[in-house]
């Protein structure tokens, strides 16, 4: 047994996504950081690496370099995985570069661009072995895999209805701005063709997929694009037909003016309901039938065996993003030792190369059903 050994693809100092992976890759003692190529530049990425002690002979000029001389060390020195933390247009090509030199990959949602690139990845990790984690860090929260759990244990009967919205606000003053804040969030060429669909619209999509374990078949969408000259969505309503048969709703905006991070959703059974809010991430209310109200809560009274192992800390303390975000880490770090260790285990509980080609096909669908005036429209063409 030994630490996995870390390099990081972006993620310089100053990126808010580096920072969060970098804590949330270290709070089980399993991973460590040991390369990266951090920035756009050499002598960036070494100031970063700096600050992150690395040696500079570890800080490269380019992930085309960090991929090539880590393999040519030997593999009890070489790093064992990439994680990927730039802006979406630099997902594919590190992350196919790194599955075709033998490293396994942890990347940042939306996978890639287009729905080719994202079929490119999954063939090439399936026909490789190797593994791919996709971070959609909220299906790592302890009380969304209690609603899975209750969900697939047949707590809440047959599904009938799903309502999820994530509303945020930080654009509605910021309309006209948007642009000079974070420039490819405003760029189909490096944002792809999804506005508030690729940021915050394939969490919501995914967190609805894995609470049900059900897939979202077929949508049909009503996309909006506030402001003056702008390109891609920061709003939308989508209505949902899942493949179990329940149906459901989404809404998503990034100009909800005073919302933060209102990630909700709510899935109706024959038997119960549940609700969950990321902004109260602890808690998880079900509504019964024919009994009281339930509140779960991480490490709490009914908690299933499963889901209390994924918590840190005793019942009555807060946890949330960055422990959701280090369960991904957990239970692929775990997988990944599993599999160095000739020691085949089932695939344990994060997002994989297949949720992001899902995610991807989930922005296309949305943007053509907006095209054809809010037509149905399947996921999978």
């Amino acid at each position: 047994m030994r630490k996995l050994r870390m390099g990081m693809v972006g993620g310089g100092i100053g990126s808010f996504m580096g920072d969060v992976h970098r804590k949330a890759s270290g709070l089980d003692g399993m991973i460590e950081l040991v390369c990266g190529a951090f920035n756009s530049t050499l002598e960036k990425t070494i100031e970063s690496g700096k600050s992150l002690y690395l040696p500079k002979e570890k800080c490269y000029g380019s992930f085309q370099e960090m991929i090539l001389e880590e393999k040519k060390l030997p593999e009890g020195e070489r790093m064992d995985f990439v994680t990927i933390v730039t802006p979406n247009h630099l997902h594919f090509e590190p992350a196919k570069m790194a599955l075709e030199n033998g490293f396994h990959v942890v990347c940042d949602k939306p996978m890639t661009l287009t729905i080719q690139e994202a079929q490119i990845l999954e063939k090439l990790a399936k026909e490789s072995g190797l593994l791919f984690a996709l971070t959609h860090n909220y299906t790592g929260n302890a009380m969304v895999k209690q609603a899975r759990a209750m969900v697939t244990n047949g707590d809440l009967g047959e599904i009938r209805k799903v309502q999820v919205q994530y509303l945020q606000g930080w654009m509605a003053a910021e309309i006209n701005k948007e642009a000079k804040i974070k420039p490819w969030r405003a760029d189909p060429k490096k944002s792809g063709i999804g506005g508030s669909l690729a940021d915050i619209g394939t969490h919501a999509e995914n967190l609805v997929s894995y609470i049900t374990n059900q897939e979202i078949v077929e949508i049909a969408a009503d996309l909006g694009r506030i402001g003056k000259d702008r390109v891609l969505d920061n709003d939308g309503n989508l209505l949902l037909r899942m493949e179990g048969g329940a149906k459901g709703t989404m809404s998503i905006s990034q100009v909800a003016t005073g919302e933060e991070n209102a990630l909700i959703v709510k899935v109706y059974g024959s038997k119960g309901s549940i609700e969950w809010n990321q902004e109260e991430s602890t808690k998880l209310i079900a509504k019964w039938i024919d009994k009281p109200q339930q509140t779960f809560t991480p490490d709490g009274i009914d908690i299933y065996d499963s889901v209390r192992a994924t918590s840190r800390i005793p019942k009555g303390h807060p946890e949330g993003y960055l422990e959701a975000f280090g369960n991904i880490y957990r239970a692929f770090a775990t997988h990944l030792m599993s599999v160095l260790e000739n020691k085949p285990i089932e695939k344990p509980d994060y997002p994989s190369v297949s949720d992001g080609v899902r995610g991807v096909q989930f922005i296309y669908a949305a943007v053509k059903s907006d095209q054809e005036n809010s037509a149905w429209t399947k996921l999978k063409q």
